[in-house]
């Protein structure tokens, strides 16, 4: 398990961490109630690296 997703998975409310380093990206299921995209964004920053885009899509 990477750093990232370590950190990531280990955050209230969060599951199905992917880091997917060739792209650059973080993806996580995260329940709203508990965080935000915002606080992983943090968590991510905290760790040294860039965020430079946050995205969102919500499960049907």
């Amino acid at each position: 398990m990477t750093k990232i997703q370590k950190a990531v998975a280990n955050q209230d409310g969060v599951s199905n961490v992917k880091v997917l380093f060739n792209a650059g990206k973080v993806r996580a299921d995260f329940d709203e109630s508990e965080t935000d995209a915002n606080k992983l964004s943090d968590v991510v920053t905290e760790l040294g690296y860039e965020v430079k885009k946050v995205k969102v899509k919500e499960n049907a």
